[in-house]
């Protein structure tokens, strides 16, 4: 027995939850995959994963045995990447996923840019505002907008605060009366972003009065630039990032409501996996996206003040 190659095998089952996807994952065949838990399996003396034809899951000496093993593992790639100074540069393939909007709206124009300062380094990135598990999926950094960051056992780098919008087009408002209190919503027609925390109640806060409206929604979607077509197109109004229709409310093309009311706000973070050492192309990226939505503060904070 490999006991580097069985201890790498244990690993992307445990974390995988599946000998299948371990063996894509590690190029090795079923046969391999289970023959190298098996001697671990013997080596170790103990049972570390119970398994049917159906489903999978560590036993209590698994979960313990794994802590270890991942620990262990971290540190001998650490070593190595100490050693290799073709790793001290950002290179070899990055994979990131982000929200369509928030990448259309503030971060593709500059990616370029990025790509241009490390040579070496590929860019896969994935639009989805879906959310992807990065372990799964093979996934280096996610973008995220989350109004509470669920806990789990990645590392989440805040890069910006996002407050909401109510608004719609002008002929909207003409039209059917712009509401003077989130009551008001209840006769309005409501554009519905399907994938957000608060799709379903909108909450709005007054000094010590807060209102919870349910939204019953005509036309749901899971695009925020879907959500934006439509309210330039009159069709209603919604609760929306201020970035996202920034410009549309300094052109006119859209105007607020409610806006004595504070309402929710979004929290975008950079997700990345929870292991000691942050690979250079990890860390590269980190250190642009800080920058890029820092500059976008700062531009905004000038603004104000002009």
């Amino acid at each position: 027995m490999d006991r580097y190659v069985a201890l790498q095998v244990f690993r992307h089952v445990a974390e995988l939850n599946s000998f299948a996807e371990a063996g894509r994952r590690l190029r090795l065949s079923s046969a391999a995959i289970s023959k190298n838990i098996a001697e671990l399996e013997a080596y170790v003396g103990a049972r570390l994963i119970n398994r049917t034809t159906r489903r999978m899951a560590l036993t209590e000496e698994g979960r313990i045995y794994l802590e270890h093993v991942t620990r262990g593992l971290d540190a001998l790639a650490e070593a190595d990447e100490a050693l290799g100074p073709v790793k001290t540069a950002p290179s070899g393939t990055l994979r990131v996923t982000a929200p369509m909007t928030v990448t259309l709206t503030r971060l593709s124009a500059a990616i370029p840019r990025f790509l241009s300062q490390y040579p070496d380094l590929k860019l896969d990135l994935l639009l989805d505002d879906r959310r992807v598990d990065l372990v799964r999926e093979g996934v280096d950094l996610a973008i995220r907008g989350s109004d509470n960051l669920e806990d789990s056992s990645l590392i989440a780098r805040k890069l910006t605060v996002m407050p909401h919008v109510l608004c719609a087009a002008p002929s909207y408002f003409e039209a059917h009366g712009k509401p003077e209190t989130p009551s008001d919503l209840k006769a309005l027609n409501c554009i519905r972003f399907s994938l957000s925390g608060h799709a379903d109640t909108w909450e709005f806060s007054q000094g010590d009065r807060t209102e919870r409206i349910a939204v019953d929604a005509r036309y749901s979607v899971t695009s925020s630039l879907a959500v934006r077509d439509a309210l330039r197109a009159g069709f209603g109004l919604s609760l929306i990032p201020y970035p996202y229709v920034e410009d549309d409310l300094k052109e006119g093309r859209l105007q607020s409501a409610l806006e004595d009311w504070s309402t929710v706000e979004t929290t975008l973070y950079a997700v990345y996996s929870s292991r000691q050492h942050v690979a250079p192309k990890i860390r590269a990226f980190l250190g642009f996206l800080i920058e890029e939505f820092s500059r976008e503060r700062e531009a905004r904070v000038h603004a104000s003040l002009a």
